[in-house]
């Protein structure tokens, strides 16, 4: 089984599978924090409240998913901790070599670019809710499934 190293996230970790959602202090507003991408002219923006499950360690990841016409984006609610798994790909599936596991802290989100191969969100510590913005038209294209052999998440470096 494949083990990977759960990593404090950082903007240049995660720019190929996405954008970190996080205003500077003092900014009152931040327009534009990410890009909002929709490739079906029927599919609706959807802006969900979710309550994914509490990860428990070691988180073994057997499904992963993408939007492949749609950005898919987190805002964490009420300061809960977010776990993410994802990897690069494409039609053929997630490239599991390049896979990265993040931890997310409860004041930023997270914008995941089309196509983004992940895991379903996750939480770490505590049960809680999280908005989420994607676009759908309730047809089976708006989410793909692939199953993947077992990777192991480990919470070595989730507490920092």
């Amino acid at each position: 089984m494949t083990r990977i190293q759960i990593q404090p996230i950082t903007a240049e970790d995660f720019s190929p599978f996405g954008t970190l959602l996080t205003a500077r202090p003092g900014c009152a507003r931040l327009n534009f924090a990410a890009p909002v991408n929709n490739f079906r002219p029927n599919a609706k923006a959807n802006l969900a409240i979710v309550r994914p499950p509490v990860a428990v360690m070691p988180c073994c990841v057997t499904l992963m998913e993408r939007h492949a016409y749609s950005t898919q984006a987190f805002m964490p609610l009420g300061g809960v901790r977010a776990l993410l798994f994802v990897a690069p790909g494409g039609d053929a599936g997630p490239d599991l070599t390049q896979a990265r596991a993040f931890a997310v802290p409860g004041d930023i989100g997270i914008s995941y670019h089309v196509g983004t191969w992940h895991m379903g969100m996750a939480l770490l510590d505590q049960p809680g809710s999280m908005a989420m913005l994607v676009h759908e038209d309730g047809s089976a294209a708006d989410t793909e499934f692939r199953e993947i052999a077992a990777v192991e998440l480990s919470a070595a470096a989730a507490a920092e």
